[in-house]
């Protein structure tokens, strides 16, 4: 929103501005700071085609904007719909918006709290802790009470669309709908599970204008795969109005099944949960699992497929981020995809252990190499949300965008950014900042800190030999076996 009237939208649509603005990303992007971040390839690799079809995209682009230009929020038809909905049809109750992208989610929480919509809050992969927030939307289902800060409304990505109860609600709404099927089925799983006490589970869904569905294709893509489904599996629920859909699976999650995977979904989120509902069934653990040592292993019956025997490592790096790799019996790298680990480790409490591989531990030492390798490789990395490198650097970053050009961000202060986004943190500087950040730090208080603890070589880690030379920690690792 730019001027005084916040309700539109200002375009750029001169060619000119993009081609400079574009000339500042690809100045700043290929500078020493960002570089090692992207793969680059070479333009004669490209055909010269590629570039009038390029130019020709920018140009239907533009045109588009030119047609939106004038747009105003107070005439988009699915937000006042959606209003409506909240503050008429269902004012009282709880209700879950899902959305694909992030900015429409931000867009929807703005807009509906301007309406004055109250207890509304909205949840994207940006957010440090998307589970602390689904708690205050359901904390019945998530056995904790309830507070005068819990939400009524809340509007996510998918991030939500896995491992979370939020069955407190039983209405659930897809403002956008997404290109795999199985999205639509986790979202509604996320209210249809076990411990929901209304009898009717309620889904809205906003289908796409006839025009963009002519293009796309997009319903008809859905409600095709669905009836398919339904024909293999059987089922009498009903999704769009005449189509059936067998929810079967939506309790146990089995991502693939009807679809590829796609869209975000917040790990530790999904990790947290499983921990939870765990916890919740056997307390004990709280007291038993953080008492195991590190190195631990354990073995269990592999039921991923036969060439899918090998070893799942768990590794904490020297940058603070947790990691799994999961090996074959030949030393190969079946997949770094952590959800996909997540789920191949699942298992019941009552779980027959299994003699170990022989080959185990060289297993486990083939995962250290691939995980080490892959973080030397992969250059600056913020670890995790919750981490002080993370919100150290996204206050500090923030504070140099804000007063940029001005006293207040020098030399000092641009090179400590610059260091804790591509070194880690010595351990003095992670538990002296963790600290600060407990206890409020203001901004300005950061700042001097940070800098002074470069100044005194306390900030980060620099020496590339050392950086290399750090092995990640082995938290555990886990076996599977194929059945003998």
């Amino acid at each position: 929103s730019n001027g005084d009237d916040e309700s539109t939208i200002n375009f750029i649509l001169d060619e000119n501005i993009y081609l400079e603005n574009a000339a500042k990303v690809y100045d700043l992007y290929s500078s020493t700071k960002y570089r090692k971040q992207f793969d680059w390839i070479r333009s004669e690799f490209f055909a010269p085609s590629l570039l009038k079809q390029l130019a020709a995209d920018c140009a239907d682009i533009t045109d588009i904007l030119k047609i939106g230009k004038d747009w105003n929020v107070n005439d988009d038809r699915k937000l006042n719909a959606l209003y409506k909905l909240l503050t008429s049809k269902h004012k009282d109750e709880k209700v879950l918006i899902f959305t694909q992208f992030a900015d429409t989610a931000y867009y929807l929480s703005e807009h509906l709290k301007k309406r004055n919509i109250e207890h509304l809050e909205h949840v994207t992969g940006d957010n440090a802790d998307p589970t602390a927030l689904a708690l205050r939307f359901s904390p019945a289902s998530n056995k904790i009470p309830p507070s005068n800060n819990d939400f009524r409304v809340l509007v996510s990505t998918d991030v939500l669309s896995e491992g979370q109860n939020l069955q407190d609600a039983h209405i659930i709404l897809n403002y956008d709908l997404p290109w795999a099927i199985i999205r639509l089925i986790q979202r509604a799983g996320r209210v249809d599970r076990i411990g929901q006490k209304s009898e009717q589970i309620i889904c809205y869904s906003f289908l796409p204008e006839d025009g963009i569905e002519q293009i796309i294709n997009l319903r008809h893509r859905l409600t095709t795969r669905i009836r398919q489904n339904a024909e293999v599996v059987g089922s009498d629920e009903v999704f769009f109005d005449g189509d059936p859909i067998n929810i079967e699976d939506l309790y146990n999650e089995k991502s693939g099944i009807l679809d590829d995977e796609e869209g975000e979904v917040d790990l530790a989120s999904y990790a947290f949960q499983i921990w939870k509902n765990a916890t919740d069934e056997t307390p004990e653990l709280k007291k038993t699992i953080p008492n195991l040592p590190n190195v631990i292993y354990a073995t269990k019956q592999n039921n991923m497929g036969i060439e899918k025997e090998g070893v799942i490592v768990y590794t904490r790096t020297p940058e603070e981020n947790d990691v799994l790799a999961w090996i074959d019996t030949k030393g190969s790298l079946i997949t770094q995809s952590q959800l996909t680990i997540l789920k191949a480790a699942a298992c019941n409490p009552d779980e027959e252990p299994r003699y170990k591989l022989p080959q185990h531990h060289e297993l486990v030492k083939k995962g250290i190499e691939y995980i080490r390798d892959d973080e030397k490789n992969t250059g600056g990395s913020l670890g995790k949300k919750t981490g002080a490198k993370y919100r150290v650097y996204m206050r500090l970053d923030r504070y140099c965008k804000e007063f940029e050009n001005t006293l207040f961000v020098n030399d000092g202060l641009k090179k400590a950014v610059d260091d804790i986004y591509k070194y880690p943190f010595k351990e003095f500087a992670r538990e002296t900042l963790n600290r600060q950040l407990k206890t409020g730090i203001s901004d300005d208080e950061l700042v001097n800190l940070v800098v002074s603890l470069r100044e005194e070589d306390k900030l980060c880690i620099v020496d590339q030999d050392e950086i290399q030379n750090k092995d990640p920690q082995i938290i555990s690792s886990l076996g599977l076996i194929n059945q003998i």
